[in-house]
């Protein structure tokens, strides 16, 4: 019961602190003639609306591509078309055809924000719940007896998930409805850890049915139930066809039950298809932390290749970043191999693919988030270099209070909330392990012991100057960035800057997670495997 009350209390702080950035401005807030995302979302509404659907991915005299055109799969668009009836219900006004267009009065902005804030709740808050209690083992112990609010593990693991502040200011501030599809994705992953293959798979596709982008997970998904389901690993041939059967007959049931009704037409599936990959649009629009952006200060890749060219090479390369971690989970399905997969495909997907957004880094923060309690250090790190890599676009939006304070208060709770944040580091496990073995032997290892001390101390040392280093280029970009006037010949300088010094730290840490995954977990796997066998 006790438990119970504080996963509420923990949910309901984490509520309202999104109540207190919804305050702030929005997307395009009174900038005419596109506005922002706001404008998006309404306008969304206002065509599924009053359309039909084979109209909704249709350029028309009613459907003007060119002003937010509907780019998300069939599930936004039900979605939009939900919210559209219950608008048209409260005000019809907000969802008049043409003459809503740029519509911000008090009461809309009221209804939108709400709107958003109850699939959050619904959705990826209960979604987190249920992955912290259901998918992980927690020591039921406090940290520290000085802690007044008596924090488990489980407790500070779920809070750090909630207030993660990058996904709080693009979905609350800036407005965007992430918290829907990444909520399904966390779903899909705390159901399949707990080996459920066929209802993730639904879970999974209901995601990637509402943001493409989910593609970003889809191979570790894919790697993780064939891993899992090779003889020898978990039954035998028949239970593992039977198996992946049913899951192969869930996924294209669910994909035929959404899409079904752009099925009647071949031009209106494409149609619906060609705006999800709109490969136009070039390699990147805006500054964004990933290496084509960083190699085009230097050599201007749209001058020298065709779009279909970059596409290619994107392609290509995201492939040879992806496969060692997809080949790697498919040998060893263990669960954090499965979460470190995922942290690596987003990551490979973020850095080297085409067309990524800067918002779509939200991709990689969330499985980091997931793994946080087995390796807090680094992915403190990451999720706070994660939130900074978004700053242009929260100056842009007139966020920046909103991402300082939020900035401030995550670093400052999850280093409360997590008193070894600093001292528990996954690379560092064996040799934490070998140390507390030779307790009872102090004599016989003595120069071994002072030896393994001495190599932990130097390495803690240099990974605390580096991160602290890291830290205070973060902080002098984030106080320059909105303060001080670039060069006129460089307008965009600073935006540039944030995104090449993020884009390294994303490369260094793309590194890190590989090699856990690669090195260390694997050789984890084998020593349990020789002890199994040795018993």
């Amino acid at each position: 019961m006790q438990g119970k009350l504080q996963l509420a209390l923990i949910t309901s702080f984490a509520v309202i602190l999104r109540c207190c950035v919804t305050y702030h401005p929005h997307s395009g807030e009174g900038k005419p003639p596109m506005y922002g995302d706001y404008e998006a979302q309404r306008h969304w509404q206002e065509i599924t609306l009053n359309l039909p659907l084979d109209k909704w991915y249709i350029n028309t005299t009613d459907n003007d591509l060119q002003y937010w055109g509907l780019d998300y799969p069939p599930l936004t668009a039900y979605h939009s078309l939900l919210l559209g009836h219950v608008a048209n219900r409260i005000d019809p006004a907000f969802v008049k055809l043409w003459e809503s267009r740029g519509f911000e009065s008090a009461a809309h902005k009221h209804f939108m924000r709400l709107t958003v804030l109850i699939a959050d709740i619904l959705i990826y808050l209960l979604a987190i719940v249920y992955f912290t209690i259901n998918s992980c083992s927690w020591v039921n112990r406090q940290f520290d007896e000085s802690n007044v609010f008596k924090f488990t593990r489980r407790d500070a693991a779920v809070l750090t998930a909630m207030i993660y502040p990058g996904l709080i200011l693009i979905d609350h501030g800036h407005f965007q409805y992430n918290c829907v599809s990444l909520g399904l994705f966390v779903a899909a992953v705390a159901v399949i850890v707990q080996g459920s293959y066929t209802m993730s798979s639904v879970l999974f596709v209901l995601a990637l049915n509402y943001k493409q982008m989910e593609l970003y997970h889809a191979l570790p998904f894919f790697f993780y139930i064939l891993g899992r389901h090779t003889p020898g690993k978990t039954g035998s041939w028949p239970r593992c066809i039977r198996t992946l059967t049913c899951v192969s007959l869930a996924v294209l049931l669910t994909f035929y039950v959404i899409w079904m009704p752009f099925l009647r037409s071949r031009d209106l599936l494409f149609s619906a298809v060609l705006r999800l990959f709109p490969f136009s649009r070039g390699v990147f629009e805006d500054k964004v932390a990933n290496i084509w952006c960083a190699i085009n200060v230097v050599c201007k890749l749209r001058q020298i290749f065709t779009n279909a060219q970059l596409a290619k090479i994107c392609l290509m390369t995201t492939t040879c970043a992806v496969l060692p971690s997809c080949i790697s989970l498919f040998l060893s399905p263990t669960r954090n191999a499965f979460l470190l997969s995922l942290v690596n495909s987003a990551l490979a997907f973020f850095l080297f693919s085409f067309q990524v957004h800067e918002k779509s880094i939200l991709l990689v923060a969330v499985p980091v988030l997931l793994y946080f309690h087995d390796n807090p250090f680094p992915c403190f790190w990451f999720l706070i270099i994660s939130h900074f890599s978004m700053l242009p676009l929260f100056i842009k939006d007139k966020l920046y209070l909103a991402y300082l304070g939020t900035m401030v208060f995550y670093v400052c709770s999850v280093s409360w909330m997590w008193p070894d944040l600093f001292y528990n580091d996954k690379t560092s496990s064996s040799l934490n392990k070998g140390k507390s073995r030779s307790k009872d032997k102090v004599k016989q290892y003595k120069k071994r012991e002072l030896l393994s001390d001495w190599l932990d101390y130097s390495k803690r040392s240099w990974l605390l100057v580096a991160f602290y280093g890291s830290i205070s280029g973060v902080l002098l970009l984030s106080i320059v960035s909105p303060y001080v006037k670039p060069p006129e010949r460089y307008p965009d300088l600073f935006p540039l800057l944030v995104s090449i010094y993020s884009c390294g730290h994303f490369l260094i840490f793309f590194i890190y997670f590989n090699y856990v995954q690669l090195f260390v977990l694997r050789k984890e796997s084998i020593v349990k495997e020789s002890k199994v066998k040795s018993h």
